[in-house]
């Protein structure tokens, strides 16, 4: 079958109705507050709440997804975009069958391609919203424009940050960076903030009132609390056994914490404010960015 006829099946699969995964993408204003730790615990956590759940690990030159689940995974993006590997190909499975996906360097370098081989890629990579009901995409930290591009397109962020002064301001950098991206829609686009490594609930909260007043002070656009995760030692040393605390330690403070997050993501109030877009059109939205 060349590749002509695998687009006009592609074309002709993505005529009928298929739901449409939730893409969250998880993010921070400087690396090492537990960006990762959060997106493979909530991972984890949606898989005990019965979701099907794949992990895009688009932090570019880090491997920390697949080093924490202790898993060296076969194939990543570029074999799908320049080995012609199936989608299903690329996906490693890692604990309680969460999938996750390599992302290499392999998005780089999509806008040289052909746009008919691009639509082939998207339309492989389309094929994850019958795979998976939650699509987490871990994003670098910063305010890259890669990073930018990632949150717009993935439209629902989470904000991890800690109380650390640096972690604060640099996280409101990135908001900032963000909500005045040309393409930032307020009424679509949500920043959900966790705060991470906090002594008590009451910190978080401190935390998360003190980030969002100036936010709302000078952006004008206010975040969402999500809740906190609290200091944990037994976080540690699930990332030294290379097993998530949720699995490792299911009595951990830090473990109840990611699923009170999960369970208040996946209320039907909060799920159903936030429209789901797909893979299809993440990608798309990040190709055409770059052509």
């Amino acid at each position: 079958m060349d590749q002509a006829e695998q687009l006009r099946i592609l074309k002709a699969g993505q005529q009928q109705s298929k739901p449409l995964a939730r893409v969250i993408a998880v993010t921070s204003g400087k690396g090492g507050v537990g960006k990762s730790n959060t997106s493979i615990n909530l991972a984890i956590q949606f898989r005990k709440m019965g979701k099907r759940v794949i992990i895009l690990d688009a932090d570019f030159g880090l491997a920390n997804i697949e080093i924490m689940f202790g898993a060296v995974p076969e194939h990543n993006l570029c074999d799908l975009i320049y080995q012609g590997k199936g989608i299903r190909d690329i996906i490693t499975w890692g604990p309680m069958e969460v999938g996750f996906i390599s992302g290499g360097s392999g998005i780089v370098g999509m806008s040289n391609l052909s746009r008919d081989y691009l639509n082939y890629i998207i339309q492989n990579l389309a094929q994850l919203d019958s795979i998976a009901d939650i699509i987490i995409v871990d994003t670098g930290a910063g305010i890259s424009d890669a990073v930018l591009e990632f949150l717009i397109a993935s439209g629902e962020i989470l904000l991890v940050t800690t109380p650390e002064p640096t972690s604060i301001t640099d996280s409101y950098s990135l908001v900032k960076a963000l909500y005045r991206h040309p393409r930032f829609d307020a009424d679509t686009m949500k920043v959900k903030l966790i705060a991470n490594r906090v002594q008590k609930g009451a910190e978080g909260q401190i935390l998360f009132n003190k980030l969002n007043a100036v936010i709302e002070r000078y952006l004008k656009v206010p975040m969402t609390y999500l809740g906190y995760v609290p200091e944990d030692s037994q976080l540690p040393k699930s990332v030294m056994q290379q097993v998530p605390v949720s699995l490792h330690n299911p009595s951990a403070r830090s473990t109840a914490a990611y699923e009170r997050i999960a369970a208040r993501l996946l209320d039907k109030e909060e799920s159903g404010r936030q429209p789901r877009r797909g893979m299809a059109a993440f990608f798309s939205h990040i190709i055409t960015r770059k052509r």
